[in-house]
């Protein structure tokens, strides 16, 4: 018998750790609901836009200046005070990896994305999940209680992925008057766009009127502007900060033709928060079915729905499938239903209403 290779030290919270899961991919006579995808393809200026970014014999602007500048001008701030990157969910692991690590503590709701306790375990800093509350939101009383002097970053997710709620304004800002200024909080607005509700934080007003150096927003192109495979997120907040930040990011990891194609959607962004408005009309129309169906569906306010199937979730998403429509379940918990095209809402109400009644 051969003798087993001698494998690399791997640190042990990391062999420990799964991959990250994205949503399944769908045969061509399925719906793809599963990972909160803008169901219209991009707009051809938008694609032209990427034809002509199309030197990829040449490193792109490693600041991507082109793109910080339009949105420090849209958002009345320096470009130091922007920073982009490979989607959000990178520019929370550079913030992440600044502020944080052994022995540190990183506050989050839960459940919430299922990205933040990988991306917490590989600073190798502690995460600490506070439940939210009976109506899916935030417990932001709790999660201020959850501060310890250990604490060097709070997530807040609003809306919530994958429950849909969002934050209240009024509540935030009581939030960060109790959290300590030297403990950084970001604001994760993923599906801001999407929002409603105008009692809802945004991370605009909340810059601006509470001017805090130690609050973080992140925006992403990746949904409400259909650009979720090419990979552009953008951070804003204190200079400082998000230098730590940019030292801690892979190079060269926005590519020239998603910054192309991220000042192009900014040009027609009236047509496509046109679409984004079309997609939240779906959602509403969605939650007042399923909850016709006697589903007990929280409030929504990004591009998809939340069912609380509990025990049942894997059960519940299986008679999905079997129905062509690609869900996320969350083993336990539940499951969530992107907004996707119009001709799948029949379907979903259909297997929702026959779920309740087995």
């Amino acid at each position: 018998m051969s003798e087993q290779p001698v494998l690399p030290r791997i640190r042990p919270e990391i062999a420990a750790l799964p991959a990250y899961r994205q949503g399944r991919q769908a045969s061509p006579d399925a719906f793809k609901l599963s990972s909160n995808e803008n169901p219209f393809e991009p707009l051809p200026g938008v694609l032209e836009a990427v034809h002509a970014a199309g030197a990829f014999n040449r490193y792109p602007d490693a600041t991507a200046a082109r793109l910080r500048e339009r949105l420090a001008a849209r958002y009345g701030v320096s470009s130091d005070e922007v920073h982009v990157g490979a989607g959000s969910v990178s520019l929370l692991a550079q913030l992440l990896l600044a502020t944080s690590g052994p022995g540190d503590e990183v506050v989050y709701a839960w459940r919430s994305f299922e990205a933040y306790p990988s991306l917490v375990a590989v600073t190798g800093a502690t995460g600490v999940q506070v439940p939210l509350t009976a109506e899916a939101r935030h417990d932001l009383p709790a999660m201020a209680a959850a501060v310890t002097e250990r604490t060097r970053l709070v997530i807040v997710c609003s809306p919530n992925n994958p429950t849909g709620p969002t934050v209240g304004y009024d509540e935030f800002a009581s939030f960060i008057d109790e959290v300590p200024r030297d403990v950084l909080v970001v604001l994760d607005e993923a599906y801001a766009e999407f929002v409603t509700d105008r009692t809802s934080v945004e991370g605009e007003r909340v810059r601006a009127v509470l001017d805090r150096p130690n609050i973080v927003v992140l925006r992403t192109f990746s949904k409400a502007y259909g650009l979720a495979g090419l990979r552009v997120g953008y951070a804003i907040g204190n200079e400082a900060v998000l230098n730590a930040a940019r030292s801690t990011a892979i190079p060269l990891s926005v590519t020239a033709a998603g910054e192309a194609a991220a000042l192009s959607s900014l040009d027609a962004e009236s047509e496509l928060l046109h679409r984004v408005a079309v997609i939240a009309e779906r959602r509403d129309r969605l939650v007042d079915r399923l909850r016709a169906t006697g589903w007990d569906v929280p409030d929504a306010q990004g591009n998809f729905v939340w069912l609380a199937a509990g025990e049942r979730t894997l059960e519940v998403a299986a008679a999905f499938e079997e129905a062509g429509l690609i869900v996320r379940p969350f083993a336990g918990d539940g499951i969530r239903i992107s907004i996707g095209e119009e001709e799948s809402l029949e379907r979903v109400v259909e297997v929702a209403a026959a779920t309740v009644e087995r």
